[in-house]
């Protein structure tokens, strides 16, 4: 099995709204139909807006949803009728084969029910690795040391690496990860809740230093989309 992680942009000038209500309500049974499963969908919804100031976008526009599933093979020859169930749904998308490391599996706060969204938010970032440093340097310091970075100095409750393996399409951005990580809608707002440090001033300083001393050790932030979201999960 592989899995794969597609971007999509809606028309320019479509409603939001009915773009999500598109991908959630017909794109899983769809996706399913051609052998995919593990079937999630992140979209930009209401819900999300107050994590407008977290947005950090490189793309013009910017990714307007995302889906991630599993292939029994994601060769282009296996993968043709999924990418065209994808671009029915969509203007336009890129598509990327990932290795998954799940960090953080999301045990705290499962959605009960298939289809159901998940409890807070979720941060959905396209990454780049550094240009001056080695690609094996970059993923020993993100997989070494930021990942225990991460888990100590924020309030996530899923933490999932996707490190970009190859490009599936001809226009995918070239960016090294694809991130998820999930928090307490409060976080949306609150940077000592995100950094799970309420009530504790130093704790906070502290937490906030260890990540931005760790995320400029191996990213490049010119070639960054961060993502707020709100995560469907269509898994059986």
């Amino acid at each position: 099995m592989e899995k794969v992680i597609y971007a999509l942009w809606k028309a320019e000038g479509e409603n939001r709204e009915s773009f999500n209500a598109r991908l959630l309500e017909s794109l899983p049974e769809a996706l399913k139909k051609t052998g995919a499963t593990k079937v999630r969908i992140n979209v930009r919804d209401a819900t999300v807006d107050p994590a407008a100031p977290l947005i950090q976008q490189w793309q013009q526009p910017m990714q307007d949803a995302v889906v991630q599933l599993w292939l029994p093979s994601a060769n282009a020859m296996f993968r043709g009728d999924t990418d065209a169930v994808v671009a029915a749904h969509c203007d336009r998308f890129a598509a990327w084969l990932v290795a998954e490391s799940a960090i953080i599996p999301n045990t705290e706060h499962p959605p009960v029910k298939r289809g159901e969204r998940t409890w807070g938010w979720s941060q959905a970032s396209f990454i780049s690795f550094r240009k001056d440093m080695r690609w094996e340097d970059c993923i020993r310091h993100w997989h070494s040391h930021h990942a225990r970075v991460a888990i100590d100095t924020q309030s996530n409750f899923e933490y999932i690496q996707n490190l970009i393996v190859r490009p599936l399409t001809e226009n995918a951005p070239t960016y090294g990860a694809f991130v998820e990580e999930c928090f307490p809608l409060e976080a949306m707002t609150d940077t000592y809740v995100f950094f799970d440090a309420v009530g504790d001033e130093a704790k906070y300083q502290a937490n906030l230093k260890a990540m931005m001393d760790s995320c400029g050790g191996f990213i490049d932030a010119t070639q960054i989309d961060i993502v707020p979201t709100s995560q469907f999960d269509f898994a059986e």
